[in-house]
């Protein structure tokens, strides 16, 4: 039923892609198999989440395998003198060995063994799939939401200091150096999602069974609900709506594209520099190319499930996810993509989807149904206060902004309380009984 039911969706979404004349999800993956790969390293991330139910002799095959193909595709090419365009040189083989394993699942494995490699297949293609249906899901924002609500979000942001302001004066401040760390650390967030994962997974191809719960289930439902708020509450970013757009960074940045100047639509040139001005906001025309992507932040969402899902690993995997929340709040702020409001909802939007799949996993305890109602109560009135309330919340900033944060951590602290009552308690050793004294 989850399969009939992400394959539907993503055919409704090539479909109301196409209406726009461009390419779906499902397309421009299937192009991969031949062309070269938009993100080479997110096709490899999604091969080793796969190899999780392989052997270790099986993995070094699928490795070398996956390798010998993209060998094969970079000569072909250059003797060709294909370009690679904005693609990547390597990528195919993984997608290859992939698809080769679900060929192999459905003709040579049977019952459990079958079972197993098929979910370690839909893993890796789901996680591919989650990376399309984001590209399609933005396009269609800047497509059907020709109106944006950034003045409103930026005026709600004094109540906490403008904090995208303060962020972007520092990270420009820090020139080149700073600025591509932390676009590494944006960028590869889904890789830095996959290797959490493969911690929880670790056991798979001895236990032969997934875990009951895993950080891929917390990720990819992010993924799927979040852009949904993006139609319902579309905002561009400071750097768009208040500054000269990526032309802000090209001159430093080492991978960034080259994207149309929004400049024109933007209010004024302002970021980093001057906050944005208090007078009473209005929804205002943006261009069609810019993303409608901010409200709520998924990259913050994402990288707290990373830090989440890390905290029962070992001391390198738990000071990495706390390394890539903090470096994640950085770069959306720093680079002006984000308002301080959009991190804070996109925290309470990860907390209430985390505690959602643990209470179905538990049946829907009374705890959990607590926890998902607080979250979603909280998230549905972060939303209508930066909406109707901006104004208000700017001409208060010592009362709204304290506000903001004590609903956040309201909902950090029940998560924290309910996630402890769930975890089972430390057994005691059993206690040898006294001796008895004998009668005489």
């Amino acid at each position: 039923m989850t399969a009939v039911a992400v394959f539907g969706f993503l055919i409704a979404l090539e479909l109301a892609v196409r209406h726009y004349g461009m390419p779906g999800p499902i397309t421009t993956q299937a192009r991969e198999v031949l062309w070269p790969p938009k993100s080479g390293g997110l096709l490899y991330a999604s091969m080793a989440l796969m190899m999780v139910v392989l052997t270790w002799r099986q993995r070094f095959i699928a490795l070398g395998a996956a390798i010998g193909i993209d060998v094969v595709f970079g000569l072909v090419r250059s003797a060709a003198g294909i370009e690679l365009g904005e693609g990547h040189p390597f990528g195919n083989g993984a997608l290859w060995v992939i698809l080769g394993c679900a060929v192999l699942a459905l003709t040579r494995r049977t019952g459990p063994e079958r079972l197993l490699l098929l979910k370690g297949v839909g893993l890796a293609l789901i996680l591919m799939a989650g990376r399309k249906t984001g590209d399609a899901w933005l396009y269609l924002t800047s497509r059907t939401r020709p109106m944006v609500l950034d003045q409103y979000v930026a005026t709600a942001d004094h109540a906490l200091g403008n904090p995208s302001w303060l962020a972007g004066r520092l990270v420009t401040a820090s020139g080149s150096i700073g600025f591509n760390v932390l676009d590494f650390v944006y960028g590869q967030l889904p890789v830095a999602a996959v290797v959490v994962a493969l911690y929880q997974l670790r056991h798979v191809a001895t236990e032969r069974r997934f875990p009951r719960h895993h950080l891929v289930r917390t990720f990819l439902t992010i993924g799927l609900i979040g852009p949904a708020f993006y139609l319902i509450f579309p905002v561009v970013g400071p750097v768009f709506a208040y500054g000269t757009g990526a032309e802000h960074w090209e001159g430093i940045s080492l991978w960034a594209p080259h994207m149309p100047a929004s400049a024109p639509w933007a209010v004024a040139d302002l970021w980093p520099n001057t906050p944005s001005p208090l007078n009473p906001p209005h929804p205002m025309p943006f261009d069609e190319i810019t993303p409608r992507n901010c409200m709520p932040s998924l990259h913050t969402a994402w990288a707290t499930a990373i830090f989440i899902h890390s905290r029962k690993g070992p001391r390198a995997l738990r000071w990495a996810g706390m390394f890539w929340l903090v470096a994640t709040l950085a770069a959306t702020l720093g680079f002006g993509y984000h308002y301080g409001v959009d991190l804070i909802a996109g925290v309470v939007f990860t907390l209430t989807i985390e505690g959602a799949l643990r209470a179905h996993d538990r049946n829907w305890d009374r705890s959990g149904i607590q926890l998902v109602v607080h979250g979603s109560t909280v998230f549905a009135a972060l939303l209508l206060s930066y909406r109707w309330l901006p104004v208000q919340m700017a001409a208060h900033p010592w009362l709204a902004g304290p506000l903001l944060l004590l609903a956040m951590g309201s909902v950090i602290h029940r998560y924290v309380r309910t996630n402890t009552s769930w975890e089972p308690g430390p057994t005691s050793a059993p206690q040898p009984s006294a001796p008895q004294p004998e009668l005489i």
